[in-house]
């Protein structure tokens, strides 16, 4: 089975494709022009990525006139895939429309090369603990990493990873795949290049782009996103990063251990706004020992910069409180990390009745469907920001397809555990080391602004053993949150290595209604990180227990 998937991928790409990125000479990012940039450099995993997922000389298939597909998807990323993919896999007739880059924002500048890179970090900061092998621990500088090898290493994974979101794998499992930008011309039509495209059901899937604030000076400067950064050969001498979101504060902490200085800027008191107060005080510190300068509180007046080689001079003009007198951080790169903006502009929303806000998104109703009933929007393009995740946009789109395609249909979609966006447990994780990992009402904040009254339940990585054996940072921690008075589990945060690969449990135990004894009578392994979870879980069952002579 698999060798014929593999035969059908490869005739599928013969018949669909001419030519290679590898016969284009190229001086700049890839594709060219359009408002996303493209990639770079045009090396041999560059290439391999861009033939396939924006083939060059792509043919878009030609229908009958009359043809009416059951779904149309319009961005091709973790939410246009699975809807497409999946719409077509259970019989319909499907098409997916990209205008830039199959695999979205996460396979080419998103989740997949800033793990490679955070990787890479990772074992830079091995290099320099020297003091595990009975050795002197290294000085920072002694344990570099080639960064020019990081990201080369970088680009052959993501290569690597690229076919599974390949045109051609699309158009394997069923569905049509079109190269071109879509428009919607009216309530069930779309328009890609000079094809009409009509649907009975399509789903809006074209993601987000960096949100770039107004600051005086910021256009004119030569500035990163994550939509660029990854096209970096050198690490810069000096970084400086607004934002302490996720973005933020993982590449901070990577670019400090391949040697750059780091400058992290933040508008509120503390990093990683929406977490557990304690766990962004754990990353605070990590980051402070690492050498990163944390500025947070202000405000940023005007950027100014001076061209230059290898590097430009950037000078950022803040403020810390109106009263205070400015300070000048003067950086060899400024990457800007402040959150998204929705792609929806130039999509004809308006012609096709799709309620939306510039700059906050498409309004959805719970189904993921928007005011035109037979169009539904999934992933960052919509307006809740507290489902904006990959894992989120792909689970939405199977949520989608269910409701657009079975809605007579008792059965759950096939990747989520509900029709509804009200009844999921959203897990979410910072790829910091250490990692913090939430889902539900994760901590008191949270559940406070909810209007629900909690007990908390801990644990702490000081007293887990295998985190001692690791050297593990002693600060990391579980914290779980129940109905008062209950062990009806509304959330947790974890701070650990790895805990995002922990959550799981918890965000089982969320969303099917586990309750917290349960986990304290689940058997773990010893002795893993994950015990802490049981610990905490057991805090409730102690409280309980029969003691003799009671």
């Amino acid at each position: 089975e698999r060798l014929a998937q593999g035969l059908q991928l490869c005739c599928s790409r013969e018949m669909a494709m001419s030519g290679s990125w590898s016969e284009v000479k190229a001086t700049g990012p890839m594709p060219s022009g359009g408002p996303h940039p493209g990639v770079w450099p045009l090396d041999v995993h560059n290439v391999k990525l861009l033939d396939n997922v924006h083939p060059r000389g792509w043919k878009n298939p030609q229908r009958p006139a009359g043809f009416v597909y059951d779904l149309v998807a319009i961005g091709a990323g973790a939410g246009g895939l699975v809807a497409a993919k999946q719409s077509a896999r259970r019989g319909a007739k499907s098409a997916l429309i990209e205008e830039h880059l199959a695999g979205g924002d996460c396979l080419n500048v998103g989740c997949v090369p800033s793990k490679a890179l955070l990787r890479c970090a990772r074992a830079a900061a091995e290099r320099a603990h020297a003091d595990l092998l009975g050795g002197v621990k290294r000085p920072r500088e002694e344990a570099e990493a080639d960064f020019a090898k990081v990201m080369e290493r970088m680009r052959r994974l993501r290569a690597q990873i690229a076919p599974v979101d390949s045109h051609s794998s699309t158009t394997a499992a069923g569905a049509d795949a079109f190269v071109g930008r879509g428009v919607f011309i009216g309530r069930n039509e779309i328009k890609v290049g000079e094809q009409t495209l009509r649907f009975k059901k399509a789903v809006i899937c074209t993601g987000a782009r960096a949100k770039v604030p107004p600051i005086p000076g910021l256009a004119e400067a030569p500035y990163l996103t994550n939509a660029n950064i990854f096209n970096l050969e050198r690490a810069p001498p000096r970084l400086a990063v607004i934002g302490a979101g996720p973005i933020g504060v993982e590449l901070s902490q990577a670019f400090s251990r391949f040697g750059s200085q780091v400058t992290m800027l933040e508008g509120m008191n503390r990093i990683m706004g929406p977490e557990d107060p304690d766990a962004a005080a754990v990353i605070h510190q990590v980051l402070e020992q690492a050498g990163v300068k944390l500025m947070v509180g202000l405000k940023v007046d005007r950027v100014d910069f001076t061209a230059g080689e290898p590097w430009p001079e950037i000078r950022i003009t803040v403020r810390r409180g109106e009263a205070a007198e400015p300070e000048v951080v003067v950086c060899d790169a400024f990457l800007v990390a402040t959150g998204r903006a929705p792609n929806v502009d130039g999509l004809g929303l308006e012609v096709a009745g799709v309620e939306f806000t510039p700059g906050i998104g498409v309004k959805v109703n719970d189904d993921l469907s928007t005011s035109n009933p037979d169009i539904f929007a999934v992933g960052d393009v919509i307006h809740r920001p507290e489902f904006k995740f990959t894992h989120m946009a792909g689970t939405m789109a199977g949520m989608a397809v269910q409701n657009a395609l079975f809605a007579k249909s008792p059965d759950l979609p096939v990747n989520a555990p509900s029709r509804v966006l009200s009844e999921i447990c959203v897990p979410r994780c910072t790829y910091t080391e250490p990692e913090v990992a939430s889902c539900g009402l994760s901590n008191t904040e949270a559940a406070t602004r909810a209007g629900v009254e909690f007990d908390v339940y801990t644990s702490s990585l000081e007293h887990n053993d295998r985190g001692i054996l690791e050297g593990d940072n002693p600060a990391g921690f579980v914290k779980i949150l129940c109905k008062k008075g209950t062990e009806e589990i509304l959330g947790a945060t974890i701070v650990a290595e790895r805990a995002g690969d922990m959550l799981a449990e918890l965000t089982l135990a969320v969303q099917y209604k586990l309750g917290l004894s349960q986990i304290a009578r689940t058997v773990h392994p010893y002795p893993t990180v994950g015990e802490m979870i049981q610990q905490a879980a057991l805090n409730y069952n102690r409280a309980r227990m029969e003691k003799l002579g009671s």
